[in-house]
């Protein structure tokens, strides 16, 4: 299968970036982790797949987020985790990808979660949906080019004077880690288009009341 020149560009910046002091492991602990980035070609161009975990959920809830979670001791590592993570929550066909590479780790405090992010080409997709309802309440693939239009982004403000960035696409407020991350594979793909860095709100009180769970 071919893998588009600007995933594979992306792959191999990805690869070498600099983690954040935020965002740095500690020297031990923390459980690993790894999440899907999926990128496809849709109706309107490139899109990634993105979840939004359940309302009910006690750590994430309601957080749009890329598929993944815990790696298991049956996984063979990270990529293996992060397959089977987006099939069981989404219900794609595994076969459908191929790995182009992976992220350094990043550490998600709230969680105490190791992260590996584990870059996708979906060759061949299949038909996704919440498969797991008590994680998953909603999927969607997401248009780069609605991920990069400068009127769907912001930088949201939580309580504690942090503000970081965040996008409004399909319904969703996608922000935190999952914002972060996205912020820097757009940049590193060539996709990213400038936009208003200064518009800054502050987080809905309903979704700081989801992220306090846990």
């Amino acid at each position: 299968m071919e893998v588009p020149g600007w995933l594979e560009t992306l792959a191999e910046r990805a690869a070498r970036a600099k983690v954040p002091a935020e965002l740095r492991p500690p020297r031990s602990g923390g459980r690993p982790a790894a999440v899907l980035l999926l990128f496809g070609e849709g109706p309107l161009g490139p899109d990634v797949l993105l979840i939004q975990r359940s309302s009910r959920g006690r750590r994430h809830a309601g957080q749009p987020a890329f598929p993944g979670g815990g790696v298991d001791p049956t996984d063979d590592g990270p990529i293996a985790a992060a397959l089977r993570e987006a099939e069981e929550e989404t219900g794609l066909d595994p076969a459908g990808v191929h790995v182009v590479g992976t992220m350094p780790e990043l550490y998600v405090w709230r969680s105490d979660n190791r992260v590996t992010p584990v870059i996708g080409w979906w060759h061949t997709p299949s038909a996704v949906h919440a498969a797991s309802p008590d994680e998953v309440e909603a999927v969607e693939r997401v248009p780069v080019a609605e991920l990069v239009d400068p009127a769907n982004r912001l930088r949201l403000r939580h309580p504690s004077g942090y503000s970081g960035p965040a996008f409004r696409v399909r319904n969703l407020l996608v922000w935190g880690f999952t914002a972060g991350v996205l912020d820097g594979v757009l940049a590193d793909s060539g996709f990213a288009r400038p936009w208003d860095t200064s518009r800054v709100e502050d987080l809905p009180p309903d979704v700081l009341n989801l992220a306090a769970r846990g």
